[in-house]
């Protein structure tokens, strides 16, 4: 992400003041939270796909800081939360909000992020920015809700599986791109190509994330984990539809009923990678990465579009 990072580094600095600013709070508690959230941030991917979405219309405003703060606000409330119905004691390898403070606090802490971005949309007039970003709210909890339904019979098929990951996942992506393009672009068939390339890469990134579920590397999260909590992803689901009956038939009974057991997981792994569920996903994968860099070479070549490109491939290429 080195050339991302170049083109709008004093951009970050200054986001990364707008953000500290926009989670202080009058009480001890809360402030003390905030300041552990702000100093264990992440890579920052979605503020960073608002600043260069935006970049790549025009300059950079306080509306897009503003934009750009408000996606980490949601995207780091549902975080929050995400930890406290997963019963979570980690986040990116150090101790999740519930595990230091207890669920109570990390749902309140969760609300109180939403609520400040809230407020800085609406006190400052952003209120396309603020119905763009409370879409992708609305298609995120849906999204979470369809996954444990789903998960409850273990029959899913691709398409719904794609439905699912649009709504938690890419929806979120989608909106920082398309609330990034709004401050600067002027038409809105830009802001529209913008949100389907989010989109996109969002799908992609899901993927990815899914795929780390059947390797090895240290990531931050155990390897089958999301064997352990019975959720369906493509590489399990193309297994599942392209293996024979009795095959079929054991894996479901480990996922639904021996999920705790380290060799039955391991057994499933291997069945996944052997049937080729490994490779059917990481062909998806690349080929939603492929149509986002098809929308995104629409706009004129520039060192903005060139960061952009590096960053979707980011999401395909990363080892964490």
């Amino acid at each position: 992400m080195n050339l991302a990072k170049r083109v709008i580094a004093q951009e970050i600095v200054l986001f990364e003041q707008y953000f500290k600013e926009a989670v202080k709070s009058r009480a001890s508690l809360l402030d003390r939270i905030m300041q552990y959230i702000v100093k264990r941030k992440g890579k920052q991917l979605r503020p960073m796909f608002v600043l260069l979405s935006a970049k790549l219309g025009g300059q950079i405003n306080e509306k897009t800081y503003r934009a750009a703060s408000l996606v980490e606000l949601l995207h780091t409330a549902t975080l929050v939360h995400d930890d406290v119905v997963d019963d979570s004691l980690e986040r990116r390898g150090f101790f999740s909000i519930n595990a230091l403070w207890k669920n109570k606090i990390a749902v309140l802490v969760g609300d109180y992020l939403l609520s400040k971005g809230l407020l800085l949309s609406l006190d400052n007039g952003d209120f396309r920015v603020l119905q763009i970003m409370s879409e992708a709210v609305r298609l995120m909890s849906e999204g979470e809700l369809l996954q444990m339904e789903k998960a409850r019979n273990l029959n899913l098929r691709e398409d719904i599986y794609y439905e699912i990951i649009r709504g938690k996942t890419a929806s979120l992506l989608a909106s920082a791109c398309s609330a990034g393009a709004f401050t600067t672009f002027t038409d809105e068939v830009s802001v529209g190509k913008m949100k389907l390339f989010g989109e996109k890469v969002g799908m992609a990134f899901q993927l990815k994330d899914d795929l780390f579920d059947y390797g090895s590397a240290a990531i931050g999260k155990p390897t089958g984990n999301d064997i352990k909590e019975k959720k369906l992803t493509l590489p399990l689901i193309y297994t599942l539809n392209n293996c024979d009956a009795s095959l079929r038939k054991k894996i479901i009974y480990i996922v639904k009923n021996e999920n705790t057991q380290k060799d039955k997981v391991k057994f499933v792994i291997d069945a996944v990678t052997d049937f080729g569920g490994i490779a059917y996903a990481e062909k998806k994968m690349f080929a939603f990465r492929d149509e986002a860099l098809s929308i995104l070479h629409e706009f004129p070549q520039s060192e903005v579009r060139e960061a952009l490109e590096e960053l979707v491939r980011y999401t395909t290429d990363r080892k964490y």
